[in-house]
C-alpha cells in the first residue's frame, strides 16, 4: 500500500485517493477499534455481499443494506424466512445475490449462537487480534486464516481469510495504514485506549 498526497495536504494511505466516498471512510472509520456487536456483525455480512465487488458498491449501498436487514440486529435478521429472502432479491437498494442474502440470514443465527456461548461477538473477534509486527502489506494472515477456519467449523458462511483480514484491518485489530499515512498515529492512539473485550 503506497502512499498519496491529496489536496487538502494531508498524506493518506493511496487506496482512498479515487473518491470521496473512500476517503470519508478512510478517515472516520477504516483501522479505528470496535467492541459494538452490531458494528462488527453488519462489517461482517458487508463484507460477504463485497467479495468479487469494490468496497466502493458497498459504501454506497451502506443506508439500504441497513434498512433491508434491520440495522444488522442479528436477533432479527435470524429470524427471517423464505419470504424475506424473495423480499431482498427485489430489493435494488442492495446486492441482489441469493447466496449472499441467505448467508447474511444463516450468519446471523450463528451471531445469535455466539453471544450465547461467548458472551458476545467482539470477545470472541478480538481474539484473532495479532501481536503488533513491521508494517506488510498482504491480503490474509495467520490470525484471519485461524479466524476465517473457526467461523466455518461454527457454521458461518462467505467469510475466507481474505475477507477476514480485510473485515480485522477495517475493525481496528490491526492498524494498516501507511507508515506516513496522518491517520496511522489517530488509530494507533485509539487502539492503545481501546478496552479489549473480555
Amino acid at each position: 500500500m503506497s502512499l498519496a498526497e491529496f489536496p487538502d495536504g494531508v498524506a493518506r494511505c493511496s487506496w482512498c485517493a479515487s473518491d470521496d466516498f473512500y476517503v470519508d471512510y478512510h478517515d472516520r472509520e477504516w483501522g479505528r477499534p470496535v467492541a459494538d456487536d452490531r458494528r462488527l456483525f453488519e462489517k461482517i455480512c458487508l463484507e460477504g455481499f463485497q467479495s468479487g465487488l469494490s468496497w466502493r458498491t458497498i459504501l454506497v449501498k451502506r443506508d439500504n443494506f441497513r434498512a433491508a436487514f434491520e440495522g444488522f440486529d442479528f436477533d432479527k435478521v435470524a429470524e427471517f424466512g423464505a419470504s424475506d429472502v424473495e423480499r431482498l432479491l427485489g430489493d435494488a437498494g442492495i446486492i441482489r445475490h441469493r447466496g449472499k442474502i441467505e448467508a447474511t440470514i444463516n450468519n446471523a443465527a450463528r451471531a445469535r449462537e455466539m453471544v450465547q456461548r461467548e458472551g458476545s461477538l467482539a470477545a470472541f473477534v478480538w481474539r484473532y487480534e495479532a501481536a503488533p509486527a513491521p508494517y506488510e502489506v498482504r491480503a490474509t494472515s495467520p490470525e484471519s486464516v485461524a479466524m476465517s477456519k473457526e467461523l466455518k467449523k461454527r457454521g458461518w458462511k462467505f467469510f475466507g481469510p481474505t475477507t477476514a483480514y480485510a473485515f480485522m484491518q477495517s475493525m481496528g485489530l490491526v492498524n494498516d495504514h501507511h507508515p506516513d499515512c496522518a491517520h496511522r498515529a489517530v488509530c494507533e492512539a485509539e487502539r492503545a485506549a481501546f478496552k479489549r473485550p473480555a
